[in-house]
Parts: structure tokens; C-alpha cells; sequence
């Protein structure tokens, strides 16, 4: 069974970037294949990571979901529904060297999607026998975990950036994981975009206040917004980026090297 790390905080602190590094540490530490999920609303792991996503899971939904609907059914005659899933969640799948990505995308239309959503919640069961980990990107809201789609997690990363709405959105979260009974192993706090890598007393405060276990500090780096801005893979950052060699020492704080 795969060690689940979900990742999760409010949008714009970063928890993309992050997730990506960490696919990336936990490749280059021999710990691959990965599955890297997106999931997301507003999906660009794919572009941390640097691959081309041609469809998303979402997709995938929306188009069996509404099927018998259409006047053009996509499904082949003679081929069951649950069988056409299957295919098209297959093709889904972008395979790399070291880790596959399946993206979450778009979320329910109208209509009912109770049997569409079963069916990717037991082919997304058949693929985590097949990777030591999966590492999640989420939404603050981490939908698709609460609902069950996805497995539940054993390693729980809340990230914020130094403000106070920041951390406490991150505090929401790790009562939502109590509230929706998920039982991680682990729930740490990642403060992202540090000045100089130091944390001011009222961000301490603040972490303290919301009785979060901070388990480290990845300092700002101009590197990562020009990367960014350049259309650049952040996976791409040197070996000797401040920003890795933080996520290097949370990972080993969190037992996952």
C-alpha cells in the first residue's frame, strides 16, 4: 500500500512549487515511482514538474458521465461503460521516468456522477498497490480526499506563507482533517517564502495559537518567481537552491527520506 502525503493550503503560498520538489527529492532519493495527483481546481503541478498534460480525470467524468445523454455516445458499441472508464482513465495517466501524474481537473457538472466516481475511486485503489508513494496536491478544501475519491493520507503537509490569514487557513485545514476523521500519521506546517528564512514573533504566535507543528522554514528565493515567470520547470532549480535544501531537511524531519 502507498504512503499517501497530501498537501494542502490556501491559494498563492506556494504549495504547488513545494509539491513538486518534493516529487522530485523523493525520486532523486531512489523512493520512485511516484504517482503525483493534482488535485487541485486550478492545476499546474504539471508545469512544476515540466510535462504536458493532454486530459484530465475531470474530463474524463464529464464526458462518460453525460454519454448516454449525448447524440454522439462516445463509447463504442459492445463495450461496457465500466470498460470505457477504464481505457480512458488509462490514457489519463502521464507516465515519466521516475513518477506517473494524473490530474483531477474540472469539477462536477450537473448530473449525477455517483457511479462515474465510483469507478475512478476503485481504479485510483488499483494503482496505489503500485507506487511506494503518492503525493497529492490539494485544494485548501482537499475534496477529493474527503469524499473519498482519493486514498486517505498518512503524511499531511499544511503550507503557508508568513501571514497570519495564512496560518490560520492552515488551521482550518488541520480541523477539517479531524472533522473528517482522515487519522494521518503526520500533520506538519510548512512556512513557505520566509524573509531570510526567519520567522517573525507574530507568526510564532500565530503557529502557536492554531496548535500547529511546524516542521520547517523554506526561505524566499528570487530564483523561484524568475523561473516561474520564465516558463521554467521549478524542478529545474540547481542542487544548491536554498529552497531544496530546506524541503531536504523537512523531509528527513518528517521520516519520509
Amino acid at each position: 500500500m502507498a504512503h499517501v502525503i497530501a498537501v494542502a493550503g490556501k491559494g498563492g503560498v506556494g504549495k504547488t512549487t513545494l509539491t513538486g520538489l518534493l516529487i522530485q527529492y523523493l525520486c532523486e532519493s531512489g523512493k520512485g515511482p511516484i504517482l503525483a495527483v493534482d488535485a487541485d481546481a486550478n492545476s499546474n503541478l504539471n508545469e512544476v514538474l515540466g510535462v504536458e498534460v493532454e486530459s484530465t480525470l475531470g474530463d474524463v467524468r464529464e464526458e462518460i458521465a453525460h454519454a448516454e445523454m449525448s447524440a454522439n455516445n462516445p463509447i463504442p458499441p459492445g463495450m461496457s461503460k465500466a470498460d470505457y472508464a477504464e481505457f480512458k482513465f488509462g490514457n489519463a495517466l502521464v507516465e515519466e521516468d521516475q513518477f506517473d501524474l494524473l490530474v483531477m481537473g474540472r469539477t462536477q457538472g450537473k448530473g449525477c456522477y455517483c457511479f462515474v466516481n465510483g469507478l475512478l475511486q476503485a481504479e485510483l485503489q488499483k494503482l496505489q498497490n503500485s507506487y511506494p508513494y503518492i503525493v497529492v496536491d490539494n485544494e485548501a478544501g482537499m475534496e477529493h480526499i474527503s469524499r473519498g475519491i482519493l486514498p486517505g493520507m498518512d503524511t499531511a503537509i499544511l503550507v503557508s506563507d508568513c501571514s497570519r490569514r495564512g496560518v490560520q487557513a492552515a488551521g482550518r485545514i488541520a480541523e477539517l482533517i479531524k472533522e473528517c476523521e482522515m487519522h494521518p500519521k503526520n500533520v506538519g506546517l510548512i512556512i513557505n517564502r520566509a524573509p531570510g528564512g526567519k520567522l517573525n514573533e507574530g507568526t510564532m504566535e500565530e503557529i502557536e495559537k492554531e496548535g500547529l507543528n511546524l516542521v520547517g522554514v523554506v526561505p524566499h528565493d528570487d530564483m523561484v518567481y524568475q523561473y516561474d515567470c520564465d516558463g521554467k520547470p521549478t524542478v529545474q532549480l540547481p542542487a544548491d537552491s536554498p529552497v531544496r535544501a530546506a524541503l531536504k531537511g523537512i523531509v528527513e524531519k518528517l521520516g519520509l527520506n
